[in-house]
């Protein structure tokens, strides 16, 4: 895990972690090969034989043994009091990193350094024992956390006061609901005062009242100097708490940097993967489906509108089979995922037909009521008879632009960009004069 010729020696560095090439490999569909001393002993002498033959490898270790990497090539630095979230789907390698950087699980490859005690919640309840109660597990879990006796007495009312668990403190924990668990656990990490503190997707558990303590408590510890590394699927937590954030996918960074611009490319990824589309210009025989886009602009394949003013979306669409009765649809999703608009054609419009070919279909919008940024557009077309032939997230994104306003104009925030204006209508009271 560690390298000796590491900066993190260097007195004067400001890293708390610094990670190189760190892999992780498991082997998946086969069970650990446990075996008896009499078969221990036989294997043994039966392996000269096999390199004899050109085959090293035993029954147990065949070269086409199943394996899968959770992690691979993962390279970044963590600098001290930074609140660094790492976010992805399941499976992505997030939980995998937390462990090795916990020494939970060694690396199969690269090496992670850290400068630091580290505290880590990494499952709800962890280090506890059921037959235990609150109160000698909360000894127990600091003394594995690597707290002193009298450090755990010192702050011992605090660790029962923000667990809210004063009631059951002699109740063993078995008893406990795992939003109980979940309190007591975070609450000795966080009193625990590492300098890194390294938290799992575990505040799912709380209530909403709780979870908003535990991110207060976690920017309390940044704030006092300490790090902490947040895996979530709550962006919104992520957001709010994080000032910087890596996007894992398949075991590798897929992207870093400022939260805001990750979270986007968060969204855009489940937003991708929920469409459930195929890629431009793959339309299958006997189907229907969407090849490419653009807006109506003088400049071909744009795909930038102003916001306050028309905008018209074309759609090029092959049709490899006849469809009677066709129905789009159109939907809008910002960056953090929230739809914004979705319309579609109703069914008592005059059947739209489709023959063989290759059509345009226009959309036109006569005042793009968005606020300049970056937005998701997924289309849809349908068979009314038949059902769903294929929806399709546009690539690249649609963006919107602003024009340059006098100082005059007024200040909008929020998605929408809605004209109005304020008047003043006396009910009582004396009329100013003039």
């Amino acid at each position: 895990m560690r390298n000796p010729n590491s900066e993190l020696r260097n007195p004067m560095t400001d890293l708390a972690i610094r990670v190189e090439g760190l892999g992780k490999r498991y082997r998946i569909g086969q069970r650990a090969p446990y075996m008896t001393l009499r078969e221990t002993l036989g294997e043994a002498m039966r392996a000269p034989f096999r390199w004899l033959r050109g085959n090293p490898n035993s029954e147990l270790r065949t070269p086409n043994s199943g394996h899968i990497w959770a992690l691979k090539d993962v390279s970044f630095e963590v600098k001290r009091g930074q609140i660094l979230g790492i976010i992805g789907r399941n499976g992505s390698g997030k939980t995998t990193l937390l462990k090795i950087l916990s020494r939970v699980t060694e690396p199969t490859e690269g090496y992670a350094e850290i400068r630091g005690r580290v505290g880590s919640l990494l499952e709800v309840g962890t280090g506890f024992h059921p037959d235990l109660t609150g109160r000698e597990n909360i000894y127990l879990n600091g003394a594995i956390l690597g707290m002193k006796r009298a450090e755990i007495q010192r702050r011992f009312d605090d660790i029962v006061a923000f667990s809210e668990t004063e009631k059951f403190l002699d109740t063993p924990v078995k008893r406990y609901s795992s939003g109980m668990y979940m309190r007591l656990a975070f609450a000795v990490a966080a009193h625990f005062e590492p300098e890194i503190l390294l938290v799992d997707e575990v505040l799912a558990v709380g209530d909403a009242a709780f979870q908003k303590k535990c991110l207060g408590k976690m920017g309390d510890v940044a704030e006092q100097g300490r790090t902490v590394l947040f895996v979530s699927h709550n962006m919104t937590a992520v957001r709010r708490l994080c000032n910087s954030a890596h996007l894992f996918e398949e075991g590798r960074i897929l992207t870093s940097g400022a939260t805001d611009a990750v979270l986007d490319a968060y969204h855009r990824q489940m937003a991708r993967s929920a469409a459930g589309v195929g890629a431009p210009g793959e339309v299958p025989e006997g189907s229907v489906g969407f090849v490419s886009w653009s807006l109506a602009s003088p400049e071909p394949g744009a795909h930038e509108c102003f916001s306050g003013e028309p905008c018209e979306f074309r759609l090029k669409l092959l049709a490899r089979r006849v469809v009677q009765k066709a129905h789009f649809g159109i939907g809008m999703w910002a960056g953090d995922g929230t739809l914004v608009w979705a319309w579609r054609s109703t069914y008592e419009e005059d059947p739209m037909f489709l023959g063989p070919g290759l059509h345009e279909v226009r959309f036109s919008i006569p005042a793009l009521p968005l606020r300049p940024g970056s937005y998701e557009v997924v289309v849809s077309v349908n068979d009314l008879d038949e059902g769903s032939l294929q929806g399709w997230s546009l690539r690249p994104e649609f963006v919107v632009l602003g024009r340059q306003e006098p100082k005059t104009t007024p200040q909008w925030q929020g998605i929408l960009n809605v004209d109005g204006r304020f008047e003043i209508h006396l009910i009582s009271g004396p009329r100013p004069e003039g």
